[in-house]
């Protein structure tokens, strides 16, 4: 009997602790949401300084961000924050910050402070500024249906029809994130290649994601776009990932807001 009390007292401790670091870690990402993301009001006005709007094949080009965020604050908090991911009705909305590793925010915070849950960050080998062809971004799939949890909920086309976009936002230049393709794949696994610039073998790549695809998705794909892979942890079998592929759209504003006077988006 001592012995049973002894481990269902370690077993309730440890979960209480578990428990615990989930609710620091949800608190910490709230507090820093709440400092500094602003949330577009619904009536708020979307100026184009004085341009007609154009409509390209993914969208409209006046289009901006739901969500503002302050970067100076940020990148004063930690100068390895590169951008900030959200999506509209879902819990993500984290900073993405980028290592000189991908061991370190595996097990800390965006501030540096240690935690369970981590942060959201950018795969290491990758170029800075989102530069590459395809950019991987990582996740840790939480219990509690934080950080990168929620990743195979696109699993189920009903829900990628309620979330069919995320918005990516830099200091430099936001983009609207545009879903196509999701699946539980390997994390050894030659989705995980990565193409520094537009090559013959990305057409190869984006026909095979859209093949695995869970969901059906109507965007438009080109060899000169740029992309994002979201990936986090799957339970289906050893080292299963979940991953969403996710074309960049350029949209007429930086860190949410319009761009200053003078500055010009960054290219397709």
């Amino acid at each position: 009997m001592a012995v049973l009390l002894a481990v269902f007292l370690f077993s309730a401790g440890s979960i209480l602790v578990i428990m615990n670091q989930y609710r620091i870690s949800d608190q910490l990402y709230d507090d820093i949401a709440s400092q500094y993301t602003h949330e577009r009001e619904a009536g708020e006005k979307q100026e184009t300084g004085g341009r007609e709007e154009q409509t390209g094949e993914n969208g409209p080009a006046a289009e901006r961000a739901p969500i503002t965020v302050d970067f100076e604050g940020l990148l004063a908090a930690n100068d390895e924050v590169v951008g900030w991911i959200y999506c509209e009705d879902t819990p993500i909305n984290y900073p993405v910050v980028r290592g000189e590793d991908n061991d370190y925010y595996l097990r800390h915070s965006y501030d540096g402070k240690g935690s369970a849950a981590g942060s959201i960050f950018v795969e290491a080998a990758n170029q800075a500024g989102f530069a590459d062809s395809n950019t991987i971004i990582y996740g840790h799939h939480m219990k509690n249906g934080s950080m990168f949890a929620g990743l195979d909920k696109w699993a189920d086309q009903e829900y990628y029809e309620e979330h069919p976009v995320m918005w990516l936002l830099t200091p430099e230049q936001d983009f609207k994130v545009l879903l196509f393709s999701g699946y539980t794949t390997s994390a050894t696994s030659d989705t995980y290649t990565i193409f520094t610039g537009p090559a013959e073998e990305i057409d190869d790549y984006l026909r095979k994601s859209v093949s695995q695809s869970d969901f059906q998705a109507n965007v438009v794909l080109y060899r000169e776009a740029r992309y994002v892979l979201l990936s986090t942890c799957a339970y289906v079998f050893d080292n299963a990932r979940y991953v969403l592929h996710g074309v960049l759209v350029p949209v007429d504003s930086a860190g949410g807001a319009p761009l200053p006077e003078g500055k010009t988006k960054a290219p397709r």
